[in-house]
This record gives structure tokens, sequence and C-alpha cells, in this order.
């Protein structure tokens, strides 16, 4: 048995005659990235350098891996100071800024602090040698100095002001963002029919060589039962925010990546995993993540007040537990 997922508006039309399947892959972000489309006749076929360039331009703006990257001179910046932000930077960090008011803080592009701390950043590595779990007074220090920073994001100058000691983390929309470029960059040299991915997060659009959409598994939880669910990529996007993607043993807990800006320690809730088909990977990648972190109830009730197409695998005692919302289940067949 298995649940299929077919978007509400379908676009009957074909791919332009004589194109022929296309594939592009390559690496970012840490993981892969990866393009399957349909290529009009007289198109170039050098997109898939096109679209690594893309990628490589994103990363040097908003990685906070590279100390050289624009995330990264902002959280070096001295306190007063205004830091200019190219537009891909500034549509991202407008959208992150949205979504931490629309939760309450429940999502924060400002938690950078916070990961660092737990090991999640890119220095003192939960997975490397010496690490240990926060004590809760260095808990505390950070949403205490968190609470007291108060950037400002001058939208019409592009520009961000490092109050001291902000630090800037936008690794739960980056990639979901990468994911809308690559679609973008296709979409600008005339193809309309593609797959695009980067590390299981995907958008689509059009239709396959045989005419059928471009058919994706959404992800479940690893070693656990759950009834296998296909979406067809049509006009959407999808992103999976899980407890299980990295994480460390803590005590006797699991010390998930996934972060709660407003307690400081980790998501101890029920929610396994949260996936979301969205018209953009930005919005599918940066909601997932927050309603993995609202928890059941309140992530549930996030979701369905936006009309979003939300699935969530709970932890229970007799195994994972499926529950959706009314948009996504409008759109099983």
């Amino acid at each position: 048995m298995r649940h299929v997922l077919v978007p509400l508006d379908i676009n009957p039309t074909p791919p332009p005659a004589a194109s022929t399947l296309f594939e592009a892959a390559g690496a970012t972000m840490g993981t892969s990235w990866s393009a399957r489309l349909m290529l009009p006749a007289g198109v170039r076929s050098k997109l898939g350098e096109r679209m690594q360039a893309e990628l490589d331009g994103i990363v040097n703006e908003m990685s906070h891996w590279l100390p050289d990257s624009v995330l990264g001179r902002y959280n070096r910046a001295l306190a007063g100071s205004w830091i200019a932000i190219p537009p891909r930077f500034a549509e991202v960090l407008d959208y992150a800024l949205g979504v931490f008011d629309a939760s309450g803080g429940a999502y924060d592009p400002f938690a950078g602090a916070l990961v660092n701390l737990w090991g999640f950043g890119p220095e003192r590595r939960y997975d490397q040698a010496g690490f240990y779990a926060p004590a809760v007074d260095a808990v505390q220090d950070v949403l205490a100095r968190r609470a007291a920073l108060h950037p400002v994001f001058d939208r019409a100058g592009q520009r961000l002001l490092q109050p001291g000691g902000a630090l800037l983390d936008l690794s739960s929309v980056a990639k979901g963002y990468a994911v809308d470029r690559l679609a973008f960059c296709l979409e600008q040299h005339g193809v309309r029919h593609y797959v695009v991915e980067i590390g299981g997060e995907l958008r689509g659009a059009g239709t396959k060589p045989d005419g059928q959409p471009w058919w994706v598994t959404l992800e479940g939880v690893p070693g656990a039962d759950s009834v296998e669910t296909v979406a067809a990529l049509h006009g959407l996007a999808v992103a999976t925010s899980g407890d299980y993607r990295r994480y460390f043993e803590h005590g006797l807990q699991r010390a998930s990546h996934t972060l709660d800006p407003r307690s400081g320690y980790p998501i101890a809730n029920d929610v396994a995993s949260a996936t979301v088909l969205a018209a953009t990977c930005m919005a599918a990648d940066a909601l997932s993540t927050t309603i993995t972190v609202l928890g059941a109830e309140a992530g549930l009730a996030f979701a369905e007040a936006r009309g979003l197409a939300a699935r969530l695998l709970l932890r229970r005692d007799h195994g994972l537990e499926e529950v959706t919302t009314s948009a996504y289940r409008a759109m099983l067949q």
C-alpha cells in the first residue's frame, strides 16, 4: 500500500517537440545536487555549468562555513557596522525574518550562537573528540545575549546592522532557496519541464518524456515502518525536517540538530519528521523546520492556519503515527 499525492492545479502543456532528456549533477553545501530536465531544441547544453555557478554564488554569500562569505563577514563585523547584502541574500533574510515573526520565535535565523553551542556549527563540532553538551548556565547565557541583540534589516537599502555579537545562520532556509535558484536558472533558459534537487530537497515542474509527472518518494524515518508516499512534483517543491538527520546522545536523550530558539535546547517533542509541500523550496525548507520545532499540536495549527500541505510523523509507543493537514489530504488520490 502507498499514498499518492497530486497537485490540484495541473498544466497539461507537454515538453516542446524534439526536446531531449538532459541530466546534470555536482556538489554544493556539503552534499550533492542534481537536475533532470527536458531540453528544448536550440537551448545551450552548458546548463550544468550555469547551475553550478549559481550554487557557488549562493555559498559565497550565505555559507556559515566560509569565513569570507557575506554571512561570515557579517558575523565577525564590529558593533554598529552596517553590512551591505546582495539581492539573493536579502530575499532569503527577508523571508526568514517573516517566518520568525509568524512563528513567535520558534524559527530564528539569528540563532547561530545557539547552533554553535550545541556543536552543529562550523567549530567545536558534536562529532569531534572532546565535545560535551553545554551546561545550563551556558545555554541561558546565549539566550540572554540573543534577547539583548536587535539586528536591523534595512530592506530598502539592502543592508544589515550588526549590533555586536549577532550570529546569523541561514542553513535551514538557504538550501531550499538554492533549489529554487536552480529552477530559476533553468526557466531563464526556456526550460519548463524539470526536477531539481539538493540533498533531498526538490522542486519540479512540467512532465517527463513519457508525459508522466516527476514522481518522488517522500522521505520517511530511517528504520521505521510507515506507508510509502509518492508525490507528483508538478509545480511543487518538497522538504523534510527530521530529528534523525544529525544528532548525538545526551545522557539518555537524543540531542537533535533541530534546536528550539525559545528554550535553547534541542527539540524534545514527538515529531520525528515534518514534510511540507509548497510552491517554493525556500518555504518548504523553513516551514518544515518551524513545524518540527513547534511540535504536533502547535505545528499542525500553524500549518492549517496558512493552508500548508504538511505531513508529520510522530513517535508513539506503538511506532509512528502519521498526521496531516487538510491541504495535504486534498492532494491524496
